[in-house]
């Protein structure tokens, strides 16, 4: 029996997999007009400002750090945001150089990596999630390569960003609802990721009014769904959700990236991949093995951890702009 509270938060991780995966066509495009730092610190912006209204209507009744004490939030934040920024930087960029199907499989990587970190930090993994973790590995493999292994010239740019990608998804899991309200820390990272971005961009390209028209639909998707809404439902699902499971449901993103480049850009998906797509759900749900309502979270650490802060009910995030 599964906990409910643990699968409503993984069907809001599952959520903003799809919102994600579909988000690649919108990268792909908005490619064509401007450049990646252009383009993550736009949307990036667009995401933290489509937070605003939440924040004003999700005042915490509590603080949950004493009256005038911001250091753990401004902290959260900019290490949340600094990781962020490298993870989405070099994804970005190394998908300039490289194919998407290789992107989306060495991206992919961060749910084997996830663990294996989680191991370092004192963290205990159970069998069914490294089970679920290789099932899932395999299935991405037969998604998006193929026959040629040979790396292309972005493949080494994204393989650094999984590991960036890997520790935004720890450090998400231990900030989001014990030292900053999760809305907070989503548009606190939001922020820095943004001022980076477009201060790199600033130095490194050429940004023009018409390459930002050109590009307003794509960066609208990529700012107010992929960042306003996916990334807040990962700080907010994150709270009840075990690192590594989350790893797992995240790397969906890949089939409903097939899926929306099957439907917008007429790329066909062949019957490895649809295999590749099984693999994936058959790897999501055997992770879930063993987990029954009283069950620990499995990736809670070996040592007591911190007592969790109080945090105040959030709104609910609505899914279309």
């Amino acid at each position: 029996m599964f906990n409910s509270k643990t699968l409503k938060a993984e069907l809001l991780l599952a959520l903003a997999a799809v919102i994600w995966g579909f988000a690649f066509v919108a990268q792909r495009v908005g490619m064509e007009h401007v450049g990646p730092f252009t383009y993550n610190g736009v949307r990036f912006m667009l995401g933290a400002l489509a937070l605003l209204p939440l924040l004003l209507l999700n005042r915490p009744a509590v603080p949950l750090v004493s009256v005038g004490s911001w250091k753990p939030i401004i902290g959260g934040g900019l290490l949340a945001g600094l990781i962020l920024f490298a993870g989405a930087s070099l994804q970005q960029v190394g998908i300039v150089y490289t194919t998407a199907g290789k992107a989306g499989f060495i991206t992919g990587l961060y749910v084997v990596i996830v663990p294996f970190l989680g191991l370092l930090w004192g963290h205990r993994t159970p069998w069914s999630t490294w089970a679920g973790a290789t099932f899932a590995v395999i299935g991405l493999y037969l998604l998006t390569m193929t026959d040629d292994l040979s790396l292309a010239q972005g493949d080494g740019l994204v393989l650094i960003g999984a590991l960036f990608w890997a520790a935004h998804v720890l450090a998400i899991g231990w900030l989001s609802g014990r030292h900053v309200e999760p809305v907070l820390l989503a548009g606190l990272q939001f922020v820095v990721c943004a001022v980076l971005s477009l201060a790199t961009a600033l130095m490194t390209e050429s940004i023009t009014l018409t390459g930002l028209q050109d590009a307003a639909l794509p960066i609208l998707y990529g700012g107010l769904l992929s960042v306003g809404v996916a990334y807040t439902l990962q700080v907010i699902a994150q709270r009840d959700a075990p690192p590594s499971h989350a790893a797992i449901i995240l790397s969906l993103e890949t089939v409903f990236a097939a899926l929306a480049g099957w439907l917008w850009l007429n790329e066909e998906l062949s019957g490895r991949g649809l295999a590749g797509c099984g693999l994936m759900f058959v790897g999501m749900l055997w992770s879930q093995w063993g987990l029954g309502a009283a069950a620990p979270s499995p990736t809670e650490p070996a040592v007591v951890p911190a007592p969790v802060l109080s945090c105040p009910p959030t709104p609910t995030i609505p899914t279309r702009p």
